[in-house]
């Protein structure tokens, strides 16, 4: 217990510094929303943010799922998914707002390795700490700049930023809920009273997302 304790600080310290090192930008501006009413504002960047986890965010979709895995208990999960959701709406905003943001080519890669992480820890433990919940908001912090990164090709308009990035963190926290259910729905609730749960359902799950985010992170270290 203590050598995991020790390596995980270890991990915290290091996206720490990673945070810490990165070049600060300025957001682009949305002309084309700049002077929009702000019911049309908080709709468009709600469904953004949705879409940016359905269809199109495969890899907070396997962050999520494997979320879900090691515990079956919906309340377990939700206070991860909270930690997750504090964590990258700090560092969105801050990063949107030229305060802090690490490169692309540091974040994405930490980001397939939060996946991968979460997938082997599934596989090495019995139950949660409360370490998890701790690296679940420092990976949370990542896949914040992550979306910024995303965000920011979008633009935000000047004069609508809170209420801009207010609606888009409703749309990711929406899209992650849909993941919850969906998870807990197909997976959890037709298979949680099997015999061989974990062996049967969680191992096979984990390893699969083990393995791609696996490639994905040599993809993006190498290839991206």
């Amino acid at each position: 217990m203590k050598k995991s304790a020790a390596f995980n600080l270890k991990i915290i310290l290091g996206i720490c510094f990673l945070l810490l090192a990165g070049s600060t930008y300025a957001h682009t501006i949305n002309y084309a929303l700049d002077k929009a009413p702000v019911s049309n504002v908080f709709w468009y960047y709600l469904k953004l943010g949705y879409m940016h986890i359905l269809p199109n965010g495969f890899d907070h979709i396997l962050f999520v799922t494997g979320l879900c895995l090691l515990n079956n208990k919906l309340s377990t999960i939700l206070w991860q998914a909270t930690a997750f959701t504090v964590a990258h709406s700090i560092t969105l905003a801050l990063s949107m707002k030229n305060i802090i943001v690490a490169p692309t080519a540091v974040v994405e890669p930490i980001i397939a390795l939060s996946i991968l992480f979460i997938a082997i820890e599934n596989l090495l433990i019995a139950k949660l700490s409360p370490w998890r919940i701790m690296l679940v908001f420092m990976f949370g912090l990542i896949h914040g700049m992550g979306f910024a990164s995303a965000l920011n090709e979008i633009g935000l308009p000047s004069d609508k930023f809170f209420l801009s990035i207010f609606s888009f963190n409703v749309g990711v926290e929406l899209g992650q809920m849909t993941i919850i259910l969906a998870v807990f729905a197909l997976i959890i609730t037709p298979f949680k009273s099997i015999k061989n749960y974990k062996q049967a359902i969680v191992y096979p799950l984990s390893i699969i997302i083990a393995s791609i985010a696996f490639y994905w992170t040599i993809e993006r270290v190498f290839f991206v």
